[in-house]
């Protein structure tokens, strides 16, 4: 089985049926991954948007479909020593994006991201292995 981990911007357009052709045809027969980072801004949103039930339900579904991933020891010591090496590099990222980057690092999946420039660090510097509409 190949497992995909979905950014959270793919995540929020496959939840309102937007994904698009493109992202759609090379997830196809992945199983699909979320981190523990996802979920947390995934309902962030629900929150600030003021989602009423039905939305809500809809988010509960989604997730119940797909695979959480969440901190252990591997991913940690992968969050640290990526965050770290990008301060070196001058190029600190933003904590959420690194969490997710070390989800996929410790576990060896692909990410699938629409926000390239988020995560082209990781993958240049660190070995992330991206998946996106263009590629």
């Amino acid at each position: 089985m190949r497992y995909v981990v979905v950014d959270t911007d793919v995540a929020s357009r496959a939840i309102k049926d937007q994904l698009g052709d493109p992202m759609a045809a090379k997830l196809t027969g992945a199983a699909w991954c979320v981190t523990f980072v996802t979920v947390g801004e995934l309902w962030q949103w629900a929150t600030t948007r003021s989602w009423g039930p039905r939305t809500r339900e809809q988010l509960e579904q989604w997730l119940g479909r797909v695979v959480v991933l969440n901190s252990d020891e591997a991913t940690s010591r992968a969050w640290g020593r990526i965050s770290a090496a990008a301060r070196q590099r001058g190029r600190p990222r933003p904590v959420n994006d690194s969490w997710i980057a070390a989800c996929c690092l410790a576990h060896q999946f692909a990410l699938a991201t629409f926000n390239v420039k988020d995560f082209e660090d990781f993958a240049a510097h660190d070995g992330l292995q991206l998946i996106t509409a263009s590629r």
